[in-house]
C-alpha cells in the first residue's frame, strides 16, 4: 500500500494529476478506509481547483480518521475559504465510488465569483520557484 501512495505523491508532485488520482483511487479500492489516500484525492481536488469537492474528501477523510491532521488542516482551511467566498460548504460525501473528475462543478452566480488573479509576471521581485510537493522538496526544488 506504501508504494502506491508514494507514486501518487511522486505523480502529483509533478502536477499528473489524473494519474495521482487513479493510483489514489488504486489505493481506496484495496483499502476504503485509507484516510491518507482520501486526503490524496482532496490534494488532487485542490490542484484543479475545485475546493468543494476537496472539502468532500477532506470530511470524508476525518470520518475514517479523526485524528488526521493533514485532514483536519485540509478541512479547516477550506471551510474558512469557502465561507470568506461566501460560497455554501460542500454536501457531506455520499459515496466514494465517484472519481473527482466527475464532480459537477458548483453553480456560482456571476457575482459572487472571485476576482481575477493578478498576474505574477507583472509582480516585481525576484523570481520564486513553485512548491513541487514531496519530490520537489526531496530534489531541492520545493
Amino acid at each position: 500500500m506504501i508504494e502506491l501512495l508514494l507514486q501518487a505523491e511522486g505523480a502529483l508532485g509533478l502536477g499528473l494529476l489524473d494519474r495521482a488520482e487513479q493510483i489514489y483511487w488504486q489505493a481506496i479500492e484495496r483499502d476504503p478506509q485509507n484516510a491518507i489516500a482520501v486526503v490524496g484525492l482532496a490534494r488532487v481536488a485542490i490542484e484543479r481547483g475545485d475546493d468543494r469537492t476537496a472539502l468532500t474528501f477532506g470530511r470524508r477523510a476525518l470520518d475514517i480518521d479523526p485524528e488526521n491532521a493533514v485532514a483536519r488542516r485540509l478541512t479547516a482551511r477550506l471551510e474558512e475559504v469557502l465561507a470568506y467566498r461566501g460560497e455554501a460548504p460542500a454536501p457531506e460525501p455520499a459515496s466514494m465510488s465517484a472519481p473527482v473528475a466527475a464532480a459537477p462543478e458548483p453553480s456560482v452566480p456571476e457575482v459572487e465569483q472571485a476576482p481575477a488573479p493578478v498576474s505574477v509576471a507583472a509582480a516585481p521581485g525576484p523570481s520564486v520557484p513553485p512548491r513541487r510537493g514531496l519530490l520537489g522538496r526531496l530534489l531541492g526544488r520545493g
